[in-house]
């Protein structure tokens, strides 16, 4: 046996896991009996997890969410938490998976009409949404993403971060101002990763295949190896890669220009018309394919974890993924189910990685805390645009203006092209008091840096170089600018116990300083505009490719936010509490500089919460009730020119509730519910204008120079959110002759949503349907292998998450215009349809 192992040292010794961290993972997994047979843990991580299956109290949760590791049920939030056996059992893999298990959660997508699936989701909670346009060039999230200690949130979306060896997900409902400041206005999302142990040795791989009804077939590889260097020190190495199958149908197709009769097809085996040049009468492009947008997802992390001595410990940690996606996520129901027709090539590679350092020690009896993270995503983007050109044809008649060198005219539709480089530093450092004090105290200083760089080419293919912009041939619009968005902060939170764990009161300050700089160039070539891009030019001098900078702004702001919070343990298992809590987004520079900056919006929120526990810990019934005040917010829209235009709007008002249940009711049966009703109005009239300091103006009535009144009156329900979205998950496990098997099933209910704040454009985009979905799984497990099977979306729903058409909703949404099109072109993102799969585990 000593030799054995002797040898299996040796190779360990010179294993290499930088350049293939998947594959290391799993093959010292797989040669794990022999070490298993001397770790120190467990020997048999099963029979741990069947034990800890067969109790009849329910597992206390421990959180992180106030900076210092607590039970669940003692923290004065409302919280909901997904564990690591949640996560494995309901098969979660990406955000849309999770989110549908978290009450208070909802998204939206296609923001700009350019860019839907991984990556492009915009995060709300508790109904603080406006519907707006979300794309690149949009305001600041109002809900904070965090991996670990360090934020991940970019202008265009939160890391789609692949769910493997996760310890859990916190989601902090409700403004978290004081501790997590600008990004988290309504609320926080943070994914916590399993650590390194020193401890003892540890492996696992899983494998899985599925198969989606009218798709493909996808399939899933994920390794994991904790390797003890000393008893100080280890490693951890996680890697994984995932192929998502297609759905969407991009159908055969054609569609005629009305100004130039230009006909175009994405038919396959089409024979184009004079030489299939941008000006022949008909033409192929493109090939339509069945099942085209499928995902391939590769990624790793890597951490290391070394105690220095008994107080000080240090973690760095290094974490990449690259996500290729094909296609659209979106169908238009005029072609027909889970179809479109699209006719330029649309491809996202999203790759990004995260270095990140965690230092932890003690200063006297203080937790010190240094928490430091440096991001780079880098998205580059090939997207079908001729809705575009096609309903500005139809309805202005614009491709009479697009011609090639020969004054022919050329098919006016558009494709892009475009990168966004994304670059986020972080710093904090944070020292905590003892939990066991009367007087306890959180502190620290935060300091970020975001830069954004923008690159957004919209081509006509045989476009004239005097209407393309200069240096960039078939190039109609051309956007290059640089975005920094810098946030300084100190905060703290100090409690202190009036009656010793009875009553206690807790005060939050954060002050803090913000500012936002755009600049750059946006626009048209000179020989296509007389007053936009190259002939607005401030200077003469070319900006990182494009012509001349045509604008430069930049604005500063500064404040504090507080928080009240009273706790009153009535009982050991029994906790109320009352918090007034505040949060805020910051202002920032339109992209269409000639508009005013937008300034911030402020969240208040007032709460009463509970938290008790019931029958010896056999059920926790936890929940709040709540009003918010939303003041200000920011309204994005899709404006001339396709460009996001932001503007404050008025104040909004939210009433809530909600509520989490888990009752380990036997040995065998849990249950766990959560619900969310909302009721989210504005406060006061959106006039869609404001003065001319950028502050929203609320009153304009019907009269002869506004014929059509508020564009959404007071009163006017809040678009995004339903008024009640709620789950149920029941999970029995049993004893199957000598495996240890369960069942389990997830029941989500979302309530009907609307689309958009404005009525008109909410009635042109339609609502979004009330849905019921229903999740399957069963598995068994004996010794250290599981195998489980799953069916999600089980009836096959088409749950409609989101709508969007690609220019503005009065264009490419309109009634009546086109035949093809009674109800414009307005496309449906649908939940994914029923998935069928089976994966294989192995524990070490």
């Amino acid at each position: 046996m000593h030799e054995n192992r002797s040898k299996l040292s040796t190779r360990l010794q010179r294993t290499r896991f930088v350049r293939v961290p998947l594959a290391a993972a799993i093959c010292l997994a797989m040669a794990a009996p022999v070490l298993s047979q001397t770790s120190g843990p467990p020997a048999n991580p099963a029979a741990t997890q069947t034990a800890k299956k067969k109790t009849v109290t329910l597992t206390e949760v421990t959180v992180t969410a106030q900076k210092r590791t607590e039970n669940l049920q003692k923290v004065p939030i409302s919280i909901d938490v997904l564990a690591a056996d949640q996560l494995e059992a309901l098969h979660v893999q990406s955000f849309d998976d999770y989110v549908k298990y978290l009450p208070s959660v909802t998204f939206q997508q296609g923001g700009g009409g350019i860019a839907t699936g991984p990556g492009f989701a915009s995060i709300y909670m508790r109904g603080v949404a406006s519907g707006g346009n979300t794309n690149h060039s949009g305001s600041q999230p109002s809900v904070g993403v965090y991996l670990d200690d360090q934020p991940v949130t970019t202008i265009q979306g939160p890391l789609d971060i692949h769910m493997y060896d996760i310890a859990r997900i916190e989601v902090l409902a409700g403004p978290q101002g004081t501790l997590y400041g600008a990004s988290a206005e309504a609320g926080a999302l943070r994914l916590i990763t399993n650590k390194p142990d020193p401890s003892g040795y540890a492996a696992s791989y899983s494998a899985g295949v599925d198969s989606v009804a009218n798709g493909g077939i996808g399939y899933t590889a994920e390794g994991m190896l904790n390797l003890p260097i000393n008893p100080s020190a280890a490693i951890r190495l996680v890697g994984w890669h995932e192929h998502d199958a297609g759905y969407i149908d991009n159908k055969a197709g054609s569609r005629t220009f009305p100004s130039s009769g230009i006909t175009i097809s994405n038919a396959p085996g089409c024979v184009p018309s004079g030489g299939n040049s941008p000006s022949a009468a008909f033409q192929c492009i493109g090939h339509a394919k069945n099942d085209y947008n499928d995902v391939n997802t590769n990624g790793a992390r890597a951490a290391l974890k070394v105690d220095l001595n008994e107080n000080w410990s240090i973690t760095p940690m290094l974490m990449g993924q690259q996500t290729i996606s094909h296609g659209n996520f979106a169908s238009d129901p005029a072609i027909g189910d889970l179809a479109l027709t699209h006719f330029y090539p649309e491809r996202v590679n999203d790759r990004w990685w995260q270095g990140a350092l965690t230092v932890q020690g003690k200063i006297g009896n203080f937790d010190l805390t240094y928490a430091y993270a440096h991001l780079k995503r880098n998205q580059e983007e090939q997207t079908d645009y001729s809705d575009y050109g096609f309903w500005y044809d139809t309805m202005y008649g614009s491709g009479a203006s697009f011609y090639d060198n020969n004054g022919a005219l050329v098919n006016p539709s558009q494709h892009i092209t475009d990168r966004d480089r994304y670059t986020n530093s972080s710093h904090e450092l944070r020292l905590v008091s003892p939990a066991d004090e009367r007087l306890r105290l959180v502190a620290g200083v935060f300091w970020q840096k975001q830069k954004h760089d923008i690159l957004q080419d919209y081509q006509v293919d045989g476009l004239a170089n005097a209407l393309s912009v200069t240096g960039w041939k078939d190039t109609i619009w051309l956007t290059r600018q640089m975005r920094y968005d810098r946030d300084q902060a100190l905060f703290g939170e100090l409690s202190w116990d009036f009656i010793p764990d009875v009553l206690t009161a807790t005060v939050g300050e954060r002050y803090y300083r913000t500012s936002n700089q755009l600049y750059g160039y946006f626009g048209y070539a000179a020989g296509f505009s007389s007053s936009q891009g190259e002939a607005a030019c401030t200077s003469p001098e070319p900006f990182l490719g494009a012509p001349c900078s045509d604008f430069n702004k930049k604005v500063k702001e500064s404040g504090n936010l507080t928080k009240f919070n009273l706790t009153w343990n009535i009982t050991p298992s029994a906790m109320v509490y009352l918090t007034r809590s505040e949060g805020f987004r910051p202002g920032g520079v339109n992209r269409r500089g000639t508009l005013l900056p937008y300034q911030a919006d402020f969240l208040i929120n007032e709460e009463l919460g509970w938290k008790t526990s019931w029958l010896n810990n056999r059920v926790s019934f936890n929940g709040a009730v709540f009003r918010e005040t939303w003041n200000d917010f920011q309204f994005p829209i899709l404006g001339a020119n396709g460009l996001t235009e932001i503007k404050n709007a008025n104040s909004a008002s939210i009433k809530g509730l909600e509520s989490q249940l888990n009752w380990q009711a036997t040995y065998n049966l849990q249950l766990t519910a959560g619900v969310a009703l909302y009721h989210a109005v504005l406060s006061a009239n959106y006039c869609g204008f404001t003065d001319a300091n950028g502050r929203p103006i609320t009153d304009c009535p019907v009269s002869p120079g506004n014929p059509g009144g508020p564009l959404a009156p007071k009163g006017t329900q809040l678009p995004i959110t339903p008024r009640f979205k709620g789950n149920l998950i029941a999970h029995y496990s049993f004893n199957l002759g000598s495996y240890d098997a369960f069942v389990q099933a997830a029941l989500v209910h979302v309530g009907s949503r609307t689309t958009d704040l404005r009525l008109s454009e909410r009635a042109l985009l339609g609502n979004l349907p009330a849905y019921n979905s229903l999740d399957l799984s069963a598995g068994m497990q004996r010794g250290n292998m599981s195998i489980d099977v799953f069916v999600n979306n089980a009836f096959d729903k088409r749950a409609a998450q989101y709508k969007y058409t690609e220019c503005g909703v009065d264009v490419c949404g309109a009634h009546g215009v086109v035949t093809q099109y009674p109800n414009g072109q307005v496309y449906t993102g649908f939940s994914q349809p029923r998935t069928i799969g089976i994966r294989l585990k192995q524990e070490f």
